[in-house]
């Protein structure tokens, strides 16, 4: 087995061609890692979730991390980190073109809203928000099998 760097591109198109990563935020030192649906346009990543500790976290400390993979036959791989910061996209005026912008690219997709839209219990009406990460570094790992 090899294992290799990814370069900023391949990278890229990992990001792009995913729609589930692990989201890790943290809060006085303790990690909380939860899996959400997300969409990658540029150096940002949109996603939707309901109110919860997730998001209390993110806006307690903005700074995140998303981490992704693939796996392939004969036991390859391919992932990234990102390193970013939270951005919600609040449901108030001067946002509504980044939260139409939000909901249009993640639409494109099935179960866009799974599992960020989803809670254990039923809470009633609990508020529902977009956000984004901004991407400020990324790397990556694969793992290939020896010909």
């Amino acid at each position: 087995m090899i294992i290799a760097d990814l370069n900023r591109s391949e990278c890229t198109a990992l990001l792009s061609s995913a729609r589930l990563g692990r989201l890790a935020c943290c809060i006085n030192g303790q990690p909380y890692v939860v899996p959400i649906q997300f969409v990658a346009e540029g150096a940002k990543l949109y996603s939707f979730s309901l109110l919860g500790q997730k998001i209390e976290w993110m806006r307690a400390n903005p700074l995140v991390c998303l981490q992704i993979d693939e796996f392939g036959k004969n036991r390859e791989w391919r992932s990234v980190v990102v390193n970013g910061r939270y951005e919600e996209l609040p449901d108030r005026i001067g946002w509504k073109t980044e939260r139409d912008h939000a909901w249009s690219l993640l639409s494109q997709h099935a179960n866009w809203w799974e599992p960020g839209g989803m809670k254990p219990v039923p809470e009633g009406a609990t508020p529902h928000l977009f956000y984004r990460i901004i991407i400020d570094e990324m790397t990556g790992r694969r793992a290939q099998a020896l010909s």
